[in-house]
């Protein structure tokens, strides 16, 4: 589909240098109804890829548990047409997004400037695909730009969007909101409060529970002729549920969101989600339990309050819906300031980064000054990164980290939906800086109700408030652009704003964007190649499955019991082909039940669900060894179950 890639999909790549154009979005004829369309696709790859999000204290992925995947929203009215995609991954990619936009131009009316690439910030699933050096090197246990998975991406991505606007019909929609406490807290309480408008400065225990962005934002998306089409959830709260030792692919407590929902609304809506302002905000773990069974619980809680707000909203679904699109590109190069405010002429990273967050600390060296959160250096106000202290100093970062590594265009996307707008930026953002974008946007538009989307096409560091930055947390260390980056993206996005006026598409994208980064392929390879062969759409078929040896079983089920971290599970072998000859994003294996004694066996569950894990377990005996496991498993007399592995059946258990 895309060719800006084409040159780099072998194994000997180490710089992939390319352009891609920005076209300007053609005219639309108007419709006189909503128009809307949905669709997901499967973006789980093979193992063997650097999993982003807890840098170096990551691990590469050797399988997966719940799949990882896209979900597509494509909404048409008046003379707007817009495609929101949804990812389980750890942000957007202004490499992806502009991909994909050229991919879809010649058969789909989505403009770049009306494709909202946004994502759940799950730190289970793989990086390299991100538009800067620093953080396909920094995000992940590995450094370099993958082409052959982004090109999956882009591949698999372009599907959805095609197939949910060739799906699209007269719809209706409706947006809502509920409260959700008791299952975030704020990690940077002591940040937090340095706010102005937190009338309440104490630190205790208890306030990091109401120290929260609590509102849950629901889109829900009706065909007019049929049942629900869509449903897209907005909420504030890291993927940081799954431990950083955790070594398969997963979407961290958003698995388990979108497993109650369906098990709730049934499997007809597509459902997804978006991050919110959750940069200062971690799901409330019991302390020493990360992991599924902590997850879950989480996860679960959210997912039942949006089935609830979802089921509420079908007396309010309306077809009369404002519709409009904006994307502004600042280029840092040329555009450092507005409405006076000016970012630094270079970006830093802060001392406070190398200790970690709160809830994922590196170990020793988060209790050492300058490292040690809260720990600001003095400054004088001609200092542009204030109270941060600078790694290495403002003298040799900028020779060990040239300024062509950092995040230097900063996407702000604007879509008006209806009765409400949705803000997109690159940044991690911090409940209170959130709330300063939605009340600028508010300000500069007729639109109260402002949802404001973290990590939103391409991923920038993080984004606090002046004041959180003062006190030098994490999250202040990690706010690349100084103490007035909210200051800096509240103005460009009220800007931006007060022009996306419905049936607009403000197309304020630079004309063309050239990426120069660092190359390597962590796709496996097929069998007998050195290519891209394993990619899905990258050279042809998905997976290259036909390469692959015909699955062979190894041994019994063996039954593992319940612990204080996790569930009980059954666990079984078996030898198939390299990682590379397998299509990873197709079904692998699934559990089948009969009563005992018969032979008629029925699918119980599928590797959809988090319920099923599959691992490579390396090469053996000629070949190469996977395990399944199937966690929470029924339990109970008068049944026989097996696992069926790419259509053979193992040794039955129970």
């Amino acid at each position: 589909m895309t060719q800006a890639l084409d040159p780099f999909l072998t194994a000997g790549t180490h710089r992939a240098t390319f352009t891609v154009a920005s076209a300007p979005p053609t005219p639309l004829d108007p419709v006189p109804e909503l128009l809307a369309g949905a669709a997901e696709v499967d973006l789980t790859p093979p193992p063997g890829l650097p999993k982003a999000g807890y840098s170096r204290n990551a691990r590469t992925g050797i399988g997966f548990r719940g799949r990882l995947r896209a979900r597509v929203l494509h909404l048409r009215s008046g003379t707007s047409s817009v495609a929101i995609v949804q990812c389980d991954l750890l942000g957007g990619s202004a490499v992806v997004q502009r991909l994909v936009a050229s991919a879809v131009a010649g058969s789909t009316d989505v403009p770049l400037a009306g494709l909202f690439v946004g994502a759940t910030h799950t730190h289970g699933a793989p990086g390299q695909f991100l538009g800067t050096d620093l953080y396909n090197g920094f995000a992940s246990n590995q450094p370099g730009f993958d082409p052959v998975w982004t090109q999956f991406l882009v591949d698999r991505i372009t599907d959805g969007v095609v197939s949910a606007v060739a799906s699209r019909r007269p719809a209706r929609l409706s947006w809502g909101s509920t409260e959700v406490w008791g299952l975030t807290r704020n990690r940077s309480l002591a940040a937090h409060v340095q706010n102005p408008d937190r009338t309440d400065r104490r630190v205790a225990a208890q306030r990091t529970y109401a120290s929260v962005d609590p509102r849950l934002r629901l889109l829900r998306v009706d065909a007019v002729d049929g049942g629900p089409l869509a449903a897209l959830v907005v909420f504030g709260v890291h993927g940081t549920g799954i431990p950083m030792r955790n070594s398969v692919y997963n979407a961290d407590l958003w698995a388990y969101v979108y497993e109650e929902m369906r098990s709730r609304l049934g499997s007809t809506p597509v459902i997804g989600a978006l991050q919110g302002t959750h940069a200062d905000v971690a799901p409330a773990l019991r302390p020493g339990r990360a992991g599924d069974v902590e997850a879950a619980r989480v996860g679960r809680g959210i997912g039942a309050a949006a089935s609830s707000l979802f089921s509420s909203l079908e007396p309010s679904l309306q077809t009369d819906v404002a519709l409009g699109a904006g994307l502004r590109e600042v280029d840092l190069a040329t555009s450092r300031s507005v409405d006076g405010i000016e970012l630094p002429a270079r970006p830093a990273l802060g001392a406070a980064l190398i200790a970690g967050a709160f809830e994922n600390e590196t170990p020793v060296v988060h209790r050492i000054p300058p490292f040690r959160a809260g720990t600001p250096k003095p400054h004088g106000d001609e200092d542009p990164h204030g109270a941060k202290w600078v790694i290495g100093s403002r003298w040799l970062q900028p020779v060990v980290m040239p300024l062509r590594r950092f995040p230097r265009v900063i996407p702000v996307h604007v879509l008006r939906i209806g009765s409400a707008v949705l803000v997109g930026a690159p940044f991690e953002i911090t409940v209170d800086a959130g709330r300063r974008v939605a009340t600028a946007v508010a300000a500069s538009s007729d639109v109260d109700d402002v949802i404001v989307s973290s990590v939103a096409n391409e991923y920038a560091g993080y984004c606090t408030t002046a004041e959180e930055y003062t006190r030098q947390h994490y999250e202040g260390g990690h706010t690349l652009y100084g103490p007035r980056t909210n200051a800096f993206l509240a103005a460009h996005a009220a800007s931006l704003a007060s022009s996306v006026v419905p049936g607009a598409v403000v197309d304020e994208a630079l004309p063309e964007r050239t990426f120069d980064l660092r190359a390597h392929q962590y796709w496996p390879s097929a069998s007998g190649g050195s290519g891209a062969s394993g990619a899905s759409g990258a050279s042809g078929a998905s997976g290259a499955s036909g390469a692959s040896a015909a699955p062979r079983a190894a041994g019994s089920a063996r039954f593992i019991d319940v612990t204080a971290e996790q569930d009980a599970y059954w666990e079984q072998g078996w030898y198939d082909g390299a990682p590379g000859d397998l299509a990873w994003d197709q079904p692998i294996v699934h559990v089948e039940w009969t009563p005992s004694g018969e032979e008629s066996w029925q699918t119980l569950v599928d590797d959809s669900s988090c319920a099923l894990e599959v691992r490579h377990a390396g090469a053996a005996d000629g070949g190469h060894r996977y395990l399944v496991r199937w966690h929470g498993p029924e339990l109970r007399d008068g049944r026989d179950y097996r696992f069926v592995v790419r259509g053979l059946p193992l040794r039955p258990f129970n």
